[in-house]
Order: structure tokens, then C-alpha cells, then sequence
């Protein structure tokens, strides 16, 4: 099983949206969100996803067609 930390950073149209449960539902992932701040019109959040590296890898790619900005988090491997 892979992991992976990104911090994502939510444009204000999909604050309100449940993009993380949906990567949860559509990708064999489990998401851990590490911390995050969410206001009115802005929001980020350091995200941990945990599966096989090919689910990951789908599940990154989603977030991004959903114009969610995805940085990797410098210690990718969690121990």
C-alpha cells in the first residue's frame, strides 16, 4: 500500500462541494485529511491518500479536472 500527502487549494466555486468524499467513492482510496482551513471564499487542505499507487494516481487526476490545485507535500512517504 502507497501514500501520498498533497496539499490541495480549492478555488472559491468548489468550497462547498464534497471533492474529497467523491475521490473516496470513485477511487479505491482512503483519504485523511492532516489539516486544512476552509472559509467563506478561499480553502486549502493537506490531504493524505493511502491505496495502491494506481488508485492514487487516478485519484490526483481527478482532483485536478475538478480544478482543485494539487502540490505535492515534501515527505510523500509516511511512516
Amino acid at each position: 500500500m502507497s501514500k501520498l500527502r498533497v496539499h490541495l487549494t480549492f478555488p472559491e466555486d468548489k468550497i462547498l462541494e464534497p471533492v474529497v468524499y467523491e475521490v473516496g467513492q470513485k477511487y479505491k482510496v482512503v483519504t485523511n485529511i492532516r489539516r486544512a482551513d476552509v472559509r467563506e471564499k478561499t480553502g486549502w487542505m493537506e490531504l493524505e491518500l493511502s491505496g495502491e499507487s494506481s488508485e492514487i494516481e487516478g485519484a490526483v487526476a481527478y482532483l485536478k479536472t475538478r480544478q482543485v490545485k494539487v502540490d505535492p507535500v515534501e515527505k510523500n512517504v509516511i511512516e
